[in-house]
C-alpha cells in the first residue's frame, strides 16, 4: 500500500484525513483510487482534461514526479506519495566588511554573535552593511522584520500599504492593540527600531507592481517574499530573475508552511515549481481558510535564518530543497526542487524576459460597475423583517460548523456549502429559501447550485453575516 499525504488546504475533500491508504502500480493508479473514494478532490488535482493542474505537484517519497516518468512512475506499495498545491552557502554580494566598523554599543549589542566563530566581527559588519527588502508587514514579515533588526543588519526595506486591523493581532506580532489604525509600515518601523535603534528603515508605502517593483527591489541584496497572493507572488519571482536576487520564499495556510530560496546561483525559482498560478478562487487565502497565528512565527524565522545565513556566506542555503512544516504532527519534510531548464524565466532560453500583468497572468480581471442585482439576492433587512413577521421560509447558514459557534442568526439551518449536494433532501424544493454565510460569497454557490437542482425560490442573502452585523445585530461578532 501507497501512502497519500493530503495537505490541510484538501483534506476538507477527504474527511479531514491526512493520509490515504491506497493500491496501485503507479501514480496514476494511486491518484485514480484517491478520487474515486473523494471524487470531490478531483478537480483540485485535475483539470478539464485529466491532466494534473500545473499548480499541483506530485512527489513520491521526496522526488518530483516531473523527473520521473510522471503519472506513470511505477509504486512498489510502500512509497510515500505527497500533493504539494500552491497556497508559497555563498555570500550575495555585500559590501566588503572593511567599510564599516562597530561602535562600542554595538559590540555590545551583538556580543553573543561576536563570540561565535561562523559569525565573529567579520560576519557581523557583513550583516551591518546588508540590504534586505521585505515584501509585506504582516504574518510572515512580522517575525522577519523584528529578527533582522535584531540580527543588525544595516538596511531593511518594507513593502506595504496596509493598515493594523484587530484580526492581524492574533499572528502579526510586530503590531500591537495601540497600532489598530495605523500604517503597518509605521508600527512595523517603530517596532524594529526599538529593538535596534541603529538600523535604516526604507519605507514603501505602496503596492508593488509591475511598474514599480524593478525600481524598488534592485538596491537591495535579498528580497523576503512575505506576500499573501498569487500575483504579487509570481511578481516577485520574475523580478529576483532579473535582478538577479536571491528570492527568500515563505507561505502558510492554516496549519502547514512552506520555505526555499529561489533563483540562487542557478537554482530554481518559483515559476520551477508552479508554472502556473491555481484559477481564482480555487485556493483559499488565509482571510478565507484561516491560519495558526503561531505558524507566520516559524516560517518567518525560517526565512529570517536563510536571509542571515545568504549575508554570513555559512551553512547550506534552502536552494533546490522545500521545507514543509505541518504544525499540527510537528513534522518537517524536505522536497527536492529542480531548475526547469524550459522554465519561461530562469530557463536556458526564456521567454518572460520583462516584468508582465500578472493580474492577467492570474487570470483575475477587473470586473465593469455592474447593475444592481435584484434578482436571487435579499438584503439582510428585508430578512429580518421576514423573521420578525414570521414568514414561511427556509433560512440556511452555509458556513463552516466552527464558524458557526463564533457567530450565528436565530433560526438559521445549518448545512455546510461542502455537504449541501448530499442533503438536499431536507428542503422542500417550492419552499422560500434564504441562503447565507461569512459575506456572500459561499450562500451564492449554495444559490446556484439549488437551482440547477430544481429549487424555485432561493435568494442569496448579500453581505452575509457581517452585513447582518453592519445593520442589524452589532451584537453578533465580526470575525
Amino acid at each position: 500500500m501507497a501512502k497519500i499525504l493530503i495537505p490541510t488546504a484538501l483534506r476538507q475533500f477527504t474527511e479531514q484525513k491526512d493520509s490515504v491508504e491506497v493500491k496501485g502500480g503507479t501514480v496514476a493508479d494511486a491518484l485514480n483510487q484517491l478520487t474515486a473514494q473523494y471524487p470531490n478532490i478531483k478537480k483540485n488535482l485535475f483539470n478539464d482534461q485529466g491532466k494534473l493542474r500545473s499548480f499541483v505537484n506530485v512527489y513520491v517519497n521526496d522526488e518530483d514526479i516531473r523527473y520521473l516518468k510522471r503519472d506513470a512512475t511505477p509504486l512498489e506499495g510502500n512509497e510515500t506519495i505527497s500533493i504539494v498545491p500552491s497556497i508559497a552557502g555563498g555570500s550575495v554580494g555585500v559590501a566588503e566588511p572593511e567599510a564599516a566598523t562597530l561602535t562600542n554599543e554595538e559590540i555590545a549589542r551583538y556580543s553573543r554573535h561576536l563570540i561565535v566563530p561562523e559569525v565573529g566581527m567579520e560576519g557581523q559588519l557583513k550583516l551591518k552593511q546588508a540590504k534586505v527588502v521585505m515584501i509585506g508587514a504582516g504574518g510572515l514579515g512580522a517575525p522577519l522584520g523584528l529578527y533582522l533588526a535584531a540580527a543588525g543588519v544595516g538596511r531593511i526595506g518594507v513593502v506595504d500599504f496596509d493598515v493594523v486591523d484587530t484580526s492581524n493581532l492574533q499572528r502579526q506580532v510586530i503590531h500591537g492593540t495601540h497600532d489598530i489604525g495605523r500604517k503597518k509600515l509605521d508600527s512595523a518601523a517603530d517596532s524594529m527600531r526599538d529593538i535596534n535603534p541603529n538600523i535604516r528603515i526604507d519605507k514603501f508605502d505602496t503596492s508593488l507592481s509591475s511598474e514599480n517593483a524593478l525600481e524598488i527591489l534592485k538596491d537591495y541584496d535579498i528580497v523576503v517574499d512575505g506576500t499573501d497572493n498569487f500575483p504579487t507572488r509570481y511578481l516577485v519571482n520574475d523580478a529576483c530573475v532579473l535582478l538577479k536576487k536571491p528570492n527568500v520564499y515563505g507561505s502558510i495556510f492554516r496549519f502547514e508552511g512552506q520555505a526555499t530560496v529561489f533563483a540562487y546561483e542557478d537554482g530554481p525559482c518559483y515559476r520551477c515549481l508552479y508554472p502556473e498560478p491555481p484559477p481564482p478562487g480555487l485556493v483559499p487565502s488565509c482571510a478565507e481558510g484561516g491560519v495558526l497565528g503561531i505558524l507566520p512565527g516559524m516560517i518567518g524565522l525560517v526565512q529570517a535564518t536563510e536571509t542571515v545565513k545568504l549575508i554570513l556566506g555559512v551553512g547550506e542555503p534552502l536552494k533546490g530543497r522545500l521545507l514543509l512544516y505541518d504544525a499540527l504532527g510537528m513534522r518537517f519534510r524536505e522536497l527536492k526542487l529542480r531548475r526547469d531548464r524550459n522554465c519561461p524565466v530562469c530557463g536556458d532560453h526564456p521567454t518572460v524576459t520583462k516584468l508582465i500583468d500578472y493580474q492577467e497572468f492570474c487570470g483575475i480581471h477587473p470586473t465593469p460597475p455592474q447593475p444592481v442585482q435584484t434578482e436571487g439576492v435579499i438584503d439582510v433587512q428585508e430578512v429580518k423583517r421576514k423573521l420578525d413577521r414570521g414568514d414561511d421560509f427556509v433560512l440556511i447558514d452555509v458556513r463552516e460548523p466552527h464558524e458557526y459557534q463564533i457567530a450565528r442568526i436565530p433560526g438559521a439551518k445549518l448545512i455546510p456549502l461542502g455537504e449541501l449536494p448530499k442533503r438536499l433532501n431536507e428542503l422542500d424544493p417550492n419552499a422560500d429559501i434564504v441562503a447565507h454565510c461569512r459575506s456572500g460569497a459561499r450562500s451564492q454557490k449554495a444559490v446556484d447550485l439549488l437551482k440547477q437542482s430544481g429549487f424555485k425560490h432561493a435568494r442569496n442573502m448579500t453581505g452575509g453575516i457581517l452585513a447582518w452585523s453592519d445593520k442589524v445585530d452589532p451584537s453578533v461578532p465580526k470575525y
